[in-house]
Order: C-alpha cells, then structure tokens, then sequence
C-alpha cells in the first residue's frame, strides 16, 4: 500500500505541473511469484504473500547451478520456468481525456499481459522492447488497477548463452493528451554535414491523424543548453507527419572522442492548447564505409576497434543497471575499445543512451537466427510470423542514437547455405532501409566462399560481415571486389585470468576441430593460460587477428569475440564449467594480460605490463611476455640482474624472456632513444596475510539504482598480491546497504552469486553493494587469519 500511495502522489505532482506527457519509472512496487496459475491474472488474487521487488529483475541468477537444468552449461547452467509479476497501482482523475500506455525494453521470454483481468497480447521475443495501451481498461479517480505478467521460459534450450528470466529491463508508465506523438514518434537525421554547418531534418509523427489544425514546433539545444535551431509547421487536419529542416551553425560533432549531444525538443500544439513535448537525444556526424580506405568518421581514417557483448552484467545476471553497465564500458574505453557489437540481439536502451555519452561505435543487432533453428526451442519457431514487428521495434527505438552506425540482421544465419538466405535477407534489409536510409546494413556471415553464401548473392547488403577465418582477409578485394569489409567477430582466444600454462610460445586449438565437442585434454581445473595462446578451433590468438586487421586499411575494423566474460557457453570445458573463457576481461571486470595489448595498441597511454606473476617452483624455466609502447626497448631485471634488452618489431606485440626462476623481484624498464619511460616490478609472494579493499565508485546515488564495486584483494605482509590465494572472505555493510552479488571472475564456480561471501580466485574477488537509504555504508571484509578492511560507500 505504501507503494501504491507514493505512486499517486508522484503521478498527481507530475500531472500538475505538465498538462502534456507524463512519463513514470514503473519499476519500484511489484510482487513476483516463481510458479505458474491461471488465477494470477485476476484483479483479486491475493498476492500478499509474493515477494516484492523493484525491477528490471533476473530469477534465473538467482538459481543454482547444476547440470540438470534444461538450459545446460551452454545457457549457464542456471534454471528458467515461469514467473509472474503484478503491480498495483492508481491513476488521479484529471478531467480529461487521456492515453494511457505500458512499456517495456524487454521481458524474456514468451511474455503476455493483462490489465484488470483484460488480456492486452504476447510477446515471444526476449529482446525487443514494446508496448500495450491500457486507456480503455483503467479504474480512474483513484481506484486500484492491476497490472499480472506472466513470463514463460520454461521450454529450454532457447538460446546459446546465459538469456536470464524475467522482466530484465526497464517499464515505463505513460501518459499522453489525445493529440500525441506516437511511440517513437520522433526521428532525427542530419543529411548534410560540414564543419561549419549541419542541416538536421526531424520527422515528427502523430499518434493519429486528427479532424484539427496541428502545430508541430522544434527546438535544438547545444551540450551547454544552448538554443542553436527552431522552427515550426503546421499540419493541415488528417495530416499525420511533419518533416522540418534546422540549420545549425558551427556543429559540435560527436565522436568516439568528443561525444558532444543535443538535445531536441518537439511540441504538438492543437489549435494554441500545448498537447505534448518529448525530448530526443541526438548527435551530429557522419561517416563512411570504403572498399579500399576502410571507415572515416566525419571525414577522418578510423580504424574500428570493436568488442562483442552479451548482454549480461555477470554476477548480476541479465537485470540491466546502468552503472553496472557504465563500468563495463569504462573498462573497454580505458582499453582503447571504440565500438561495440551487440551480440546478437538489441540490447537495452540505456545501454545505447550510455554508448551515445561515452562515445562508442555500436553495431546494433537483431538476430541470432532466422527460421532455421540452433537450439530446440530458439526463436526460429516464432520468427515468420515476429520477425517484421521485431525488427521494426529495433530499428524505431535505436534509430536516433548516433552511436549506432550500422545495422545487422543476423548472426551467422542458417541459410547461409540456400537460397532462401536470398529472399529473407532481401526482406529483411528491406525492413530495415523502409525505417532508415541512413546507415548501412550488414550479417554476421560465417561462410567466407562469395559463391556458397546466399546471403551474400542476395546482393542486400551494404557492408560484407565476415566473422573468423582470418586466412582470407587478405584476398578479401578479390574475392569480394568492390565490397566494404567489416570483421563482425573474430578470436575466440581463451583465457583464466592469472593461470599460466609453460611453455608461453605454443599455440593451442581447444577444442581442435568440430570433431570435438570439448577440449579432449584440458587442465583438471577447467582453466586455460592466459598467455594469449590458446583459441578455439575456428578462431586465432588476440595477436594473430590484431595484425591482420592493423595491416591493411581497407580492413575497416574488428569486434573481437568477446570483451567480457559472459554467462553460458564455457567452450572449451564442460559442466561444471558455467561461464565463457573469452573475455579480454573477467566476468567480475578484472582484465587479463592481453587486455594490455590491446591498451598498448589502442590507445596513446604508456604501457608496460608484465606477466605471469613470480611465484613458481626454483630452477622452474618462466616464459615472462611483456607488452609495451611508447618505447624502443625494454630491459629485464632479476634481482638486480639484467637479463638484456629486447625489442618488437611492427608486427609483433610484446617481448619475451625464458627465465629460470628464482624468488625475488622482476623489474621491467622500458626505454626510448636511450631514456627511461616507464618501470614495473612483480615480486615473490608470501603467505596471505591481509585484506586490501578499494571501492571504484565510492558515491553512489539512491534513485539512480546505483551500485557501488569493490574490489577484494588477497595480500602478504609486504603488500604483494598472493597469487593463488584462494580464501574465503566475506562480506558486511550495516544496515543502509546490502551486498546483492559477489565474484572472483573464475569460469567453473560453482557457489551461487548472492551470497555475501566467496573464496577468491587468484588472490581477487569483488562485492557488489546496493545502497538501502541514505547515510555512510561502512564495508567490512574479514577472512579466517588475515587483517581485515574496511572502506566507505556514501549513498545519496
């Protein structure tokens, strides 16, 4: 009840102040039960013993893990079913009449929606973001409405990775005059773009056309909320669309490193009663796909360096969090990264919204299979009769993020290899270019022979996707002449984070072929070294790929396969294995070694990283790699002793030394023309001894739902990282704050994520704390025999 009263007040003090639309986060205040009945529907059911939770909500994480949950290890191990939601809520009689709307960003999977008993419709699609109106069915002047949703994942395997269950994204309650704009009413282009001036043309559509002379007036503020351009036109009566021109004078262009907004503002004025307003982000640029010169962004040579992501945030699951997701994305940028692939499905919006800020490039896909199925119970089964709405949700929802700059329509697609891959991507292409011309459409293809990709003869597509088979990039211009390239997905390198496998300088397949499910030998802790030498079958090393890609600029750019760890698809183990191997990065968010080549080729910042650490057995023969830039040289020390000085040449990546160990100190120094640039030093560890905790974000924010990391550890009295520490620590916060997940970012855990406490992996874990209410969270972290830490989160 007190939700339902804090609702009111909110709805009533928004309607007050704005006689236009009215938009409400719908999250807070719902009850969630996992079973399944016909009369959670009902407008009376009794709820009250259902859990209440705030949304966006992941039952799946939640789960254990065990290999007989019908998803398998593939789709992480973790159970689905079917769940229900229910919300109650009022509405305040206004004395008019309004338009009342319930929307998604996504629900997966097989949701379906009633409104006071009244059936509203399904959606199968796990992805796509949609909505019902509820005008017609709603109990006004402060009666209780009932909102049930029934989500159903229970037919499993349905996907190749971890999906998550439940309502996982954002709802939202809106609320329009009867002369609206529609859902995504609103789309921005900017046709004509030069330093000095850029013309922004804006479609406004109304919800439907009305018997009355509409106004539509646009407005355009700078990032500074500067007005630059406005203008205004009217509709004659029946008219639905209205298509204006704004010049804007000496255009702040976004880019990967100056990702400068706009902001528009569009009324609907009928008759002179002001009947809406809706904001639309935007950034002016452009950009372009060449067969010889690779990408230009407003008008300068940039190279695409991509990661592929699923959309999971790890231990949280598929519940999106904005700042979860924020601090993905600032590992990737602090790496160089400059553009994202959504693998391989749309993904949240406040994803894209992030993207748009940070400055990323996104590749922003729709499918992961047509008709032809991968797993027995995929979307192949729905997509005939879905694929239209799905697709046009996509592209009308994403349509006006400047980050997005191209399209795909599937991801290594079945029918690749028939001709029906010629009619349904000429369909699909079709689908997309009715709803924008601005941007080029592209597929992942898996098959790299011109003359057995249907697909590709479908002669649809604008971009030539290719993932893997690195080999034929280089007669790439002439087996495809004329064609402009994209590596849509590349590597499938396998790396644990701290594990090191001698020697370094072996190339390993694992698994070898298709012939092999799993990897045949393996490490009996299911781990794989992280020395960057180790791929799947179909892939190649992070180095291997990067120097092809680098060499030639009609390669326009790579996404490697894949930025993060993700849930599912723990190729090349088997169960108890849960989580991918192919991360740059951890699934706790703890990056690898090669995450500093990439650093080291990516970006201007001074690299100098060694690995592995310094405790091994005495006499034992260490391969030491060390990536670096910014240098001529680098010089190893052990214990004092030069070991000499070694070089890279432009094709390679880093330096080796073969070093019989000896405990002690490991000093690189990196020189240029002669000069120090930089120095790094690993030591001999000791026994654990003591907790260090650091918090990334110590200031978090209550109504944002932000979460605060800290990062957990394992030191000897000396202040080294111990290396294979594996202690359990746990977790406290007091009573404004709780620790909603933890990790050690380690591929075959088996302990569920909610627990407050967990053994470190490698000397690291993290905590994953919510804020309750406002004040100071004292975090302690404790282990058996060890000095414990203490840090401090302010919650706002």
């Amino acid at each position: 009840m007190k939700h339902v009263l804090l609702l009111i007040g909110m709805v009533m003090n928004v309607l007050m102040v704005s006689a236009q639309r009215t938009t409400i986060d719908f999250n807070k205040g719902w009850k969630f039960m996992l079973a399944d009945a016909t009369s959670y529907k009902n407008t009376d059911f009794n709820d009250a013993a259902w859990r209440r939770l705030d949304l966006p909500h992941d039952w799946s994480i939640e789960g254990r893990f065990n290999a007989a949950n019908p998803a398998g290890n593939a789709g992480g191990a973790l159970p689905g079913g079917v769940g229900w939601y229910r919300k109650t809520f009022s509405l305040p009689e206004t004395g008019e009449q309004r338009r009342v709307y319930l929307q998604f960003d996504g629900i997966y999977r097989n949701s379906e929606v009633w409104i006071n008993g009244q059936y509203l419709g399904k959606w199968p699609y796990g992805y796509t973001a949609f909505q019902y109106e509820l005008t017609s069915y709603l109990k006004k002047g402060n009666q209780k409405n009932v909102i049930a949703v029934r989500v159903d994942n229970a037919q499993q395997p349905n996907s190749r990775w971890y999906s998550g269950s439940g309502i996982y994204r954002d709802v939202r309650l809106v609320i329009t005059r009867q002369v609206a704009l529609e859902h995504w009413g609103v789309f921005v282009t900017t046709p004509e773009v030069t330093r000095g001036r850029a013309l922004v043309n804006v479609a406004a559509t109304l919800h439907e056309a009305v018997p009355v002379p509409v106004l539509i007036v646009n407005k355009i503020y700078d990032s500074k909320g500067v007005l630059v351009a406005h203008s205004n036109a009217r509709l004659a009566t029946q008219e639905r669309v209205s298509l204006q021109k704004l010049p804007v004078n000496n255009p702040e262009l976004w880019s990967v490193d100056h990702p400068a907004l706009y902001r528009l503002v569009t009324q609907v004025y009928a008759g002179a009663l002001l009947t809406d307003t809706d904001t639309t982000s935007f950034g002016i640029r452009y950009f372009n796909f060449n067969a010889k010169s690779g990408f230009s962004l407003n008008g300068d040579h940039l190279k695409i360096q991509g990661v592929c992501l699923h959309h999971d945030l790890g231990a949280l699951g598929a519940a999106f969090n904005r700042s979860a997701a924020r601090r993905q994305l600032q590992r990737l940028k602090d790496m160089g990264c400059n553009a994202i692939r959504t693998a391989h499905n749309p993904p949240a919006a406040a994803f894209l919204d992030l993207c748009d800020e940070m400055g990323f490039l996104v590749m922003d896909e729709s499918f992961d299979m047509w008709a032809k199925k991968k797993n027995k119970y995929d979307y192949s089964g729905d997509f005939l009769k879905w694929h239209q709405r799905d697709l046009e949700h996509m592209v009308k929802r994403d349509r006006n993020h400047p980050a997005v700059f191209i399209w795909s329509i599937g991801n290594e697609i079945r029918e690749q290899f028939d001709s029906t891959g010629i009619t349904l991507a000429k369909e699909l292409v079709h689908i997309v270019k009715s709803l924008d011309t601005t941007r080029p459409v592209t597929c992942a293809l898996s098959e790299n022979d011109p003359a057995k990709n249907f697909i590709y003869q479908s002669k649809a597509l604008d971009v030539v996707g290719l993932n893997y088979h690195i080999e034929a990039y280089e007669d790439f211009p002439k087996n495809f002449p004329d064609e402009k390239f994209i590596a849509t997905e590349n590597v499938s390198g396998l790396a644990t984070r701290g594990h090191y496998d001698l020697p370094a300088d072996s190339l390993r397949y694992w698994p070898p072929s298709s012939k092999f499910k799993y990897v045949p030998e393996g490490n009996a802790d299911y781990t794989v070294s992280a020395y960057d030498n180790v791929a799947a079958y179909w892939g190649s090393t992070h180095e291997q790929t990067w120097r092809i890609i680098k060499k030639h600029d009609y390669l326009s750019g790579l996404f490697v396969w894949s930025g993060f760890d993700f849930l599912g698809e723990p190729v090349p183990y088997p169960y108890p294995a849960r989580s991918s191997y192919y991360g740059i990065i951890d699934l706790a968010g703890f990056p690898k070694d090669v995450y500093y080549m990439y650093q080291s080729e990516w970006t201007k910042k001074t690299v100098l990283h060694i690995a592995p650490h310094w405790n091994w057995r005495k006499g034992q023969n260490v391969d030491v790699k060390i990536y670096y830039n910014n240098a001529d040289e680098v010089e190893l020390f052990l214990n004092g002793r030069s070991l000499g000085k070694k070089t890279k040449p432009d094709t390679a990546f880093h330096v080796l030394w073969k070093v019989p160990y000896e405990p002690g100190m490991l000093k690189a120094v990196s020189y240029k023309k002669g000069s120090r640039v930089l120095e790094r030093t690993i030591r001999t560890a000791g026994t654990p001894a003591r907790i260090e905790a650091t918090v990334e974000n110590p200031n978090i924010r209550l109504a944002a739902n932000e979460l605060a990391y800290i990062t957990i550890r394992i030191l000897d009295r000396e202040g080294n990282l111990v290396p294979d520490a594996g202690n359990e620590v746990a977790v406290t916060t007091g009573a404004n704050a709780e620790v909603i997940a933890m990790d050690n970012g380690y591929q075959a855990d088996q302990e569920p994520f909610r627990a407050p406490q967990r053994k470190a992996y490698n000397g690291m874990a993290l905590a994953i704390v919510k804020g309750l209410k406002k004040g100071t969270a004292t975090i302690t972290v404790t282990a058996k025999g060890m000095q414990r830490a203490t840090v401090s989160v302010s919650i706002q």
